[in-house]
């Protein structure tokens, strides 16, 4: 091959590089352009998937904390005072002034005051929708909305300058969060009074305890002191029927030093494998005389199989005692919302060795492995 030969190649090669070089630059600068233009329309886009925005929500947090709802409420009201006071004084909506329709501009300015209701009419549509609809949940995807739609209206109003203005904006906004907040507040003052109802049905009924238990070791008091005095008039051996007597004053006085001491009670662990599956225990208290009372009564109809008890143990301040293991299984607690549901994902041994720890060897009873008689059962006839 001569030397032109080979030169000719050589550039023939550089030739083809060359194009290479260029289709590589050309497909960067394309990509390029395709990112910039995904990243555009990412920005515009509000994520509005229900299941989606439940699962990001985590536990509520106030925007505004107030007191009650009656102070949201009153808020409220003040917020629309204040958006209306802002449309009917026409400072919701900036525009230009200097606008002419065929030389005139009177006609100029009633088309931009006309054009300027229309798009502050779209955006009070919106933003009326948003309060609407507006959830907990989808708080934040709400007024990203919003927001977008203000972008868009100064989009379509920028050859006339009309854009809604930021305090308004503002406002509007802060009407949801109020909205918002006003709803969480509400089911929070309803969890509240379903609570303190439920505690006082189960003070009422640890009260009718007492006061049955008192009434039956009162009768067994009287028929002692009979039988006591008529062995006294026949001069007979009053030693049993003494320590029988002290027996029973003994028991009342228990009884009503229970019924005084409003912090006395049971702790319990309980579980329900067939309903909630393993590894998840309630940790509760009750002030009844029997705590297999207040177990029985929460594998009512309510669950498809009854509860399990674990462990149960007596304390003279049971109520600091269940807040302490409350706050020893905190992270793990199967609700992170509510925190009156005492559910935690834990194992009976784990609670058993916290037991221990706080309330010394007084368990008055733990089974380790539950029973689950019922669900077992019913297992087997599935199969």
């Amino acid at each position: 091959m001569t030397g032109a030969q080979i030169a000719a190649q050589v550039e023939h090669s550089r030739q083809q590089l060359a194009a290479v070089a260029a289709r590589i630059a050309e497909a960067e600068q394309a990509l390029h352009q395709r990112r910039a233009e995904l990243d555009r329309v990412s920005r515009q886009v509000v994520e509005t998937n229900e299941t989606a925005l439940l699962q990001e929500s985590g536990v509520y947090e106030y925007r505004h904390r107030l007191d009650d709802a009656v102070a949201y409420k009153n808020n409220l009201d003040h917020i629309k005072q204040t958006t209306r006071a802002m449309v009917r004084d026409g400072t919701a909506v900036l525009s230009t002034t200097e606008w002419s329709v065929n030389g005139s501009k009177s006609e100029g300015r009633k088309m931009v005051r006309d054009f300027s209701k229309l798009l502050l009419r779209a955006y009070n549509a919106e933003a009326d929708n948003c309060v609407r609809t507006v959830k907990p949940h989808n708080r934040a995807a709400v007024i990203a909305r919003l927001e977008k739609t203000r972008e868009t209206i100064a989009r379509l109003g920028r050859t006339m300058n009309i854009e809604i203005v930021e305090p308004y904006h503002r406002v509007r906004v802060m009407e949801i969060e109020l909205t918002t907040d006003h709803a969480a507040k509400v089911e929070e003052e309803k969890e509240q009074i379903r609570a303190q109802r439920e505690a006082q049905r189960e003070e009422e009924k640890a009260r009718r305890e007492f006061e049955r238990e008192k009434a039956r070791l009162l009768k067994e008091r009287a028929h002692f002191e009979n039988a006591l005095a008529k062995v006294r008039e026949q001069g007979g051996d009053v030693g049993e029927l003494e320590a029988q007597l002290a027996s029973v004053d003994e028991a009342i006085n228990g009884v009503e030093a229970r019924e005084a001491n409003i912090r006395a009670g049971f702790v319990y662990v309980i579980s329900n494998v067939g309903a909630f599956g393993p590894g998840v225990v309630k940790i509760g208290l009750t002030r009844r005389l029997d705590p297999g009372d207040r177990i029985r009564e929460l594998g009512d109809a309510s669950v498809p199989f009854k509860f399990d008890t674990h462990a149960i143990v007596f304390s003279e301040d049971a109520v600091t005692l269940e807040t302490r293991l409350h706050q020893e299984f905190a992270e793990r607690r199967v609700n992170q919302v509510n925190l009156r549901r005492e559910f935690f994902r834990a194992t009976p041994a784990e609670v058993r060795d916290a037991l221990t720890r706080f309330a010394g060897q007084h368990l008055l009873e733990f089974q380790e492995v539950p029973e689950a008689l019922e669900w077992r059962a019913s297992c087997g006839k599935a199969a």
